[in-house]
């Protein structure tokens, strides 16, 4: 268990105290931009790595047991994830990497609901299996993702800032982190039409993929028992 909560911290590390802080400034200047994102990659990669291994070799220490209607709930929600993942990848988005040029566009599709479909898609899968696996490895590990997904929010919104302060305000007036927040908030409209059926019908298939595939690749049925 030591050496999963080394990894832990080592992957939280990478993102929120380096990543997230004026310590990323510091690296760029002296590596180029496109140095610190080769090396950060790299560096995401085995601290991954370091995670599943940890995980894989740590031993179970329960903490709750998912009732079944919990269950059931944790499966629907992968749904709305796997839908976000796949939108985000089909959208423009001035928060991803390398595309900080849609930040002058008005913001369209699944960017009224969330400015972070791709983070937001991450934090859902790892809420599911921290609540449905009730474990203390299963905390430490999908709990690091999800600590890493949420504080990532804020901490790209900082730095799109940084880079155009102008076109940031303009962006984040009509948009919001918290899923729905400008449609609420009546600074935004939804307009599925501009979302598609595409997000939504591939991201159903992945969510089935995923049932299926589960018990096969993880070696567990995400499907409550009794």
């Amino acid at each position: 268990m030591a050496w999963l909560a080394a990894a832990v911290l080592f992957w939280i590390g990478c993102h929120v105290g380096i990543a997230g802080t004026s310590l990323r400034t510091t690296l760029v200047e002296r590596i180029g931009d496109t140095g610190f994102r080769v090396a950060f990659s790299v560096t995401s990669i085995v601290a991954i790595v370091l995670l599943i291994i940890a995980y894989n070799h740590a031993p179970y220490v329960g903490l709750w047991t998912a009732p079944p209607w919990l269950g059931w709930l944790l499966v629907l929600a992968m749904l709305p994830a796997c839908i976000l993942f796949v939108a985000a990848i089909m959208a423009r988005n001035p928060t991803a990497v390398g595309q900080e040029t849609a930040l002058r566009q008005h913001p369209r599709g699944i960017l009224r609901i969330t400015r972070h479909p791709m983070l937001w898609s991450f934090a859902l899968w790892a809420g599911v299996h921290v609540l449905g696996n009730g474990d203390v490895a299963s905390v430490l590990f999908f709990g690091a993702f999800l600590v890493t997904a949420l504080a990532g929010m804020p901490s790209i919104d900082a730095k799109v800032a940084a880079r155009d302060r102008e076109g940031w305000q303009r962006f984040a007036a009509s948009t919001s982190i918290l899923p729905f927040g400008a449609v609420a908030g009546r600074r935004n409209h939804l307009a599925f039409a501009e979302i598609g059926w595409m997000p939504l019908a591939v991201g159903a298939i992945l969510w089935v993929v995923f049932l299926v595939a589960h018990p096969w690749v993880i070696g567990a049925s995400p499907l409550p028992q009794g």
